[in-house]
């Protein structure tokens, strides 16, 4: 016997759902309680499937809610419905497919994909092949449900559809879909165009085996009218551009120009899949030649087409990773922001044309870098110095995107054009405004590298006025153009920073919560670069009491507390004895940040059904506050450690599952056993080995920080370090001679290893030969400074010990010794002492020879500062 339902049930399920569309919220609430009250009658799910299939009289949205209401219990409880409620739904479910409506054909497919993705793809063998058979039916319905079914399928199960799991059903799939790209209607060749591209990426065997009838049959609906279908015809030649571009070669030529055509596509969609190609193909090894070849200047114009919208990336927290300071420090990637304005129709957020069409521009100009400017400057002109604000506007924001792949050739037009834009500074249109700002901050390295009079200050003058412009997108893009010249500019804004705080701080009082965050990081990035210019009284004045009510106001599950704990982190540390007054409140803070947050996932990891996963964001900013604590206020923050349990909290940290907490509390430990040693020093037999632990390269900035952490307790260990030298040195040793390893982490190993050898001779010096080359070659490059001293030492005593350890590699030796500028004397007179050493034992002429394999610098350098 067929399941039935009961009448008077059935009303009652109607009139729920009825309810459910009612706007009152009280309303709402009652049916929520209605549902989870029926939930506890199985077949509560067979009213909602009779509902959505069968009672044809019913309007749609009701049907459709039904339909929606039984896949979240799918969801939740599928495993508790009886066999026959389970049944009686996929039985339904393939039955009415074909519905005459497409809204209940869609909720249908999506019940079905929501039921398959509950491990029923094994269990309901009958599936895949029903829905591929009703692919060939007459009725246009059923064909289009059935399709409508398998895209979702497609999209949710693509791993397991290539699998030995299921029999590969592809084998079957694949071919029978592209059948369908000549089929008559769009949609259907819509469908089934984006089930095959489900499978690209992934290479699946069965698309691999036919893939030429999959190209040849993209390119057959290349001019389609339909819109949808050649949205998916340009996202498939994306793909396969990364996968199998062996097999798109012979065709570059016609899918380049196919692609330039369709980045002008009436409709913004298409236009917008196909600009991603120029993205894709420049990470090609191809790319050149086969661009070469064609009309570059159509590539551009599609960039005159602007939809008001800005190219600006938001920021996100970056762990406090430890590094050296160089000759030339790189800045961190990604560092603009997003915002909506009311200037503007589309949300800020969207990836658009406009957006793709820079990013393209941007990688093109990487490409060709200065063979694209003599194709772009005649447009380029005509566009920057056009009447019409929206096409000067689209030019400035194409200046912007060129900047850094045409910077060389760009620069005799510069001295022109910088002026022009600081003038489109005061724009009366707002995008003009900020897209100005967007693209000057691209120009800022080269700004700085002029006299400030006629460049730095005007574009400082202006940006400041910008900073505190009554619109909101150009607020925004103005502080984060600014972060970028301070980046830049660093203590070429120490003679201005009154006025620059001035600024800052007033707009505190000005901006939304959004900019706000933007604000915070424009602060923090000025602390960053004047570093201890900031700690004048004048300046703390201006600056700590707005950051310090922020702070008040904010409660410890607020998400804004990241951005204002970084740019507190910064200031901490450009302020050092400065920020005492403030210290106590902003530390005891972090602490119990911490605390409550090792205390939530202890609760999460016994009771997962009770309690929510934290959100480890929290302690990692507040840890790396901590840290800017420890090393901007030294030997200060003794006193607050004292009365603290943070040297519990850290060896919880030290073990957490998330790289990024480990990484921070490595951070911390650090900066605390060079702040405060006395209190950590209780604690290293406990510490050393899980900071051993952590010497794993798989995850770098974790085993950075834990080999920059150990070579500051070794200084500070002395001999007492001995016991554990072997708990880390051979990891150390692996690292330093593994090839890739990346500069960053190299470096700080070299230290650590010196340091180490520094205290600990005897234990490290029979080591010397496996690692002196790469230990020579990575420190060459780093400033003087402590950690290089402190290292150089390590060697020197460790050749004292192991002097045969040098002799293979004594030519990297004496290079690394040449690249000091300064050492300290008695630092001299250990290199003296062992190239004089060296020279003596090998004898006057072997030296000669040896001698003479130096690059002449090398010789000149040895020679005149220790006369060998």
């Amino acid at each position: 016997m067929e399941w039935q339902p009961d009448e008077q049930g059935l009303q009652q399920v109607l009139h729920l759902l009825k309810d459910s569309q009612s706007p009152n919220t009280a309303a709402q609430r009652a049916v929520q309680q209605k549902l989870e009250q029926l939930n506890q009658f199985p077949d509560f799910n067979n009213y909602l499937i009779f509902v959505l299939t069968r009672l044809k009289t019913e309007d749609e949205p009701t049907r459709s809610l039904s339909g929606l209401i039984l896949k979240n219990n799918v969801k939740v409880h599928y495993q508790n419905f009886p066999p026959a409620v389970a049944h009686f739904i996929k039985q339904e479910c393939l039955n009415n497919i074909g519905d005459p409506s497409p809204l209940i054909r869609a909720t249908i497919g999506i019940l079905i994909t929501t039921i398959s993705t509950k491990g029923e793809l094994q269990t309901w063998p009958e599936l895949l092949p029903h829905l591929c058979n009703m692919l060939d039916s007459e009725d246009y319905n059923i064909c289009e449900g059935s399709f409508g079914a398998l895209q979702k399928i497609c999209e949710d199960s693509s791993e397991l559809l290539d699998s030995d799991a299921l029999n590969r059903p592809l084998n079957i799939m694949i071919p029978k879909f592209l059948q369908f790209f000549k089929h008559c209607s769009p949609k259907i060749r819509s469908h089934a165009i984006a089930c095959v591209n489900q499978f690209i990426i992934g290479r699946a065997q069965a698309l691999m085996d036919n893939i030429d009838t999959f190209i040849e049959s993209l390119f057959a609906l290349a001019a389609d009218e339909d819109s949808e279908v050649r949205k998916n015809v340009c996202r498939a030649l994306v793909m396969l551009l990364e996968v199998r571009v062996d097999r798109l070669i012979p065709h570059m030529r016609s899918i380049v120009e196919y692609m330039l055509q369709r980045s002008q596509d009436p409709d913004e969609n298409v236009a917008l899949e196909a600009c991603e190609f120029w993205l894709t193909l420049a990470e090609q090894p191809i790319y050149r030649d086969t661009l070469l070849g064609q009309k570059l200047g159509d590539v551009e114009e599609d960039e005159a087409v602007p939809d008001n919208e800005q190219d600006i990336k938001p920021r996100f927290h970056k762990s406090r990773t430890v590094t050296l300071r160089h000759e030339g420090n790189e800045a961190e990637e990604g560092e603009e922001s997003d915002e909506d304005d009311d200037d503007d129709d589309d949300s800020l957020s969207d990836w658009n044309l406009r957006k793709c069409s820079a990013a393209a521009l941007d990688v093109l100009a990487n490409v060709f870098r200065d063979e694209l400017l003599p194709h772009l400057l005649p447009v380029l002109k005509e566009l920057l110095f056009h009447p019409d604000w929206v096409v000067k506007e689209s030019g400035i924001l194409v200046l912007g995107a060129i900047a850094e792949g045409c910077m060389q050739d760009m620069v005799p037009y510069l001295p022109e054009l910088i002026p022009h834009l600081i003038q489109c500074l005061c724009d009366k249109k707002a995008l003009v405004r900020s897209i100005a700002c967007w693209t000057l901050s691209r120009y800022a390295h080269w700004v700085v590298s002029q006299p400030p009079d006629p460049y730095l200050k005007p574009l400082m003058t202006e940006l400041l006025k910008r900073i505190l412009d009554s619109n909101k997108r150009v607020q925004e893009a103005a502080c984060s153009a600014f972060a970028t010249l301070e980046e830049e500019a660093c203590t070429e804004l120490v003679p201005y920073l009154s006025f620059i705080l001035d600024t800052l701080v007033f707009a505190f009082s000005k901006y939304q919560h959004k900019n706000l965050l933007i604000l915070y990081d424009a602060i923090g990035t000025l602390a960053d670069s004047v570093g201890h210019h900031l700690n004048q009284p004048e300046y703390i004045q201006k600056l700590m009491p707005p950051l310090i009510q922020k702070w008040n106001e904010l409660k410890d599950e607020d998400k804004d507390l990241f951005p204002l704990l970084e740019c507190l982190s910064s200031v901490a540390t450009a302020l050092q004895s400065g920020f005492l007054p403030y210290c106590e409140p902003v530390y005891q803070r972090c602490v119990t940040l911490v605390q409550k947050n090792l205390a939530q996932a202890m609760m999460y990891n016994q009771h997962p059904d009770q309690y929510e996963a934290p959100d480890k964001d929290f302690m990692i900013v507040a840890l790396d506050l901590l840290s800017g604590l420890a090393e901007g206020l030294g030997a200060h923050v003794e006193q607050l450690v004292t009365r603290s349990n943070i040297m519990t909290l850290i060896f919880q940290c030290m073990q957490d599952t998330m790289p990024e907490v480990r990484q921070s509390s490595f951070a911390l430990l650090g900066d605390l056993t060079k702040a405060c040693f006395l209190h950590v020093k209780p604690c290293i037999a406990e510490f050393l080995p899980v900071l051993g632990l952590n010497l794993n390269p798989e995850f770098i900035s974790v085993c950075n920080n834990a080999t920059w952490a150990i070579g500051e307790i070794a200084i500070q260990m002395g001999t007492e370090m001995q016991p554990f030298v072997a708990l880390v040195l051979n990891n150390l040793v692996e690292i330093i001679n593994r090839p890739n390893t990346p500069k960053t982490l190299l470096e700080n190993t070299a230290i650590t290893i010196g340091r180490l050898g520094y205290v600990c001779p005897q234990e490290v010096a029979p080591m010397l030969p496996q690692f002196i080359r790469p230990w020579c070659t990575s420190l060459r490059n780093i400033r003087d400074n402590e950690e290089k001293d402190s290292a150089f030492r390590g060697i020197c005593v460790m050749i004292g010990v192991n002097p045969g350890g040098v002799v293979q590699d004594f030519i990297f030796f004496c290079d690394a010794v040449a690249s000091w500028v300064n050492p300290k004397d008695d630092l001299r007179d250990m290199f003296y002492k062992i190239l004089h050493g060296f020279k003596d034992q090998v004898g006057e002429d072997n030296w000669q020879q040896f001698s003479e394999q130096f690059p002449l610098l090398l010789k000149e350098r040895l020679s005149a500062c220790y006369g060998v």
